[in-house]
């Protein structure tokens, strides 16, 4: 399958004034990030909280975060429960934070409605919420401060077009989502049904199966679907750990040079597919820079300055031949 040019969905740029502090933050994923020794004790306190610790995209998250927590003199605490799956887990997490003190959440929801109740109570504490990677239900500047990430819906009409200009323009489709209540993947899920819809040739033959939270739960469900597979021209998956268990089980089956396969994010694994030839596209987003402005914006409101209500850090559909750009070597690293 042929390769074409770098696509891109515009970039947010937000111009913030720069602090130089020494600081430094460490702590294994999962665990909170310790303050550096002889770290001043008046520092503001940032908490981070991922989906998860496990996937390559949340360690670039957690990366840029703790670099601008460096350069702002910002104390940033990650912590994040270990299963991605886990709701009740994640609302523990952040009640833990709200009652140790910190100033401001980052928080990238596990579930559009099942943390609205725990951001309440935290803003209802005295602290202020900045959603970051996954939306939340509620309003902008009102129910929390703003939005830092990917604008998804975009990002999965990206995903689309990238699929029918592999697969030639027209032929039937299996979609692998991710799992439900993550409001940033069914986001990705619905721009790219949206978009397919707009190809009169596309049809889509699977549209309603669940990877579920990791990797090997997707690579059972993709084998789950093999039935379809084998029918179909084109495949994609919305997430990381989805993209790989499609990868795993494509490739356990020999059907990669049977179907166009468009996935999400970059990992690894992911891109020595891509590089392979197994993986005909990624649709790659900028962890490390949602990281660092959410820490940015974070301390900006902590300033007194007000915090916009949709932040963009923008994504890239990325192909093999694209891997060699400086640009993308620094998104795929």
């Amino acid at each position: 399958m042929g390769h074409r040019s770098l696509q891109a969905a515009p970039l947010g740029l937000l111009a913030l004034p720069v602090l130089l502090v020494l600081a430094a933050c460490g702590g294994a994923p999962g665990e909170a990030a310790e303050p550096a020794a002889g770290a001043g004790a008046d520092r503001p306190r940032v908490a981070v909280v991922p989906k998860g610790t496990t996937h390559t995209f949340w360690q670039s998250v957690r990366r840029g975060a703790e670099a601008a927590g460096d350069e702002l003199g910002v104390e940033v605490i990650w912590k994040a429960q270990l299963d991605e799956g886990d709701r009740a887990g994640q609302i523990q997490v952040v009640q833990q934070l709200v009652g140790s003190g910190i100033d401001v959440l980052c928080l990238a929801p596990l579930d559009a409605q099942a943390l609205v109740r725990p951001v309440a109570d935290a803003r209802a504490a005295g602290v202020d919420v900045l959603i970051f990677d996954s939306a939340l239900e509620g309003e902008a500047g009102t129910d929390f401060l703003g939005y830092v990430g990917t604008d998804n819906e975009a990002a999965g009409r990206l995903a689309a077009r990238a699929l029918v200009e592999e697969m030639g323009g027209a032929g039937e489709v299996v979609v692998l989502r991710y799992r439900v209540g993550s409001a940033s993947t069914e986001a990705r899920e619905r721009g790219f049904l949206a978009e397919l819809a707009q190809h009169a040739g596309v049809e889509v033959l699977v549209e309603d199966r669940y990877a579920g939270a990791t990797s090997s739960s997707a690579q059972t469900e993709a084998l789950a679907l093999l039935p379809k597979l084998r029918e179909a021209d084109g495949v994609f998956c919305s997430q990381e750990s989805a993209t790989v268990g499609m990868l795993l089980a494509l490739r356990r089956e020999g059907l990669l040079d049977e179907l166009a396969f468009v996935g999400f994010d970059a990992s690894p694994p992911l891109v020595e597919g891509l590089r392979a030839g197994e993986i005909d596209a990624l649709v790659v987003q900028d962890p490390a820079r949602m990281g660092e402005l959410s820490v940015r914006l974070a301390k900006q409101h902590l300033d007194g300055a007000a915090v916009p209500p949709m932040t963009d850090t923008g994504c890239v559909v990325v192909r093999a031949d694209d891997l060699d750009d400086p640009r993308i070597a620094a998104l795929v690293e």
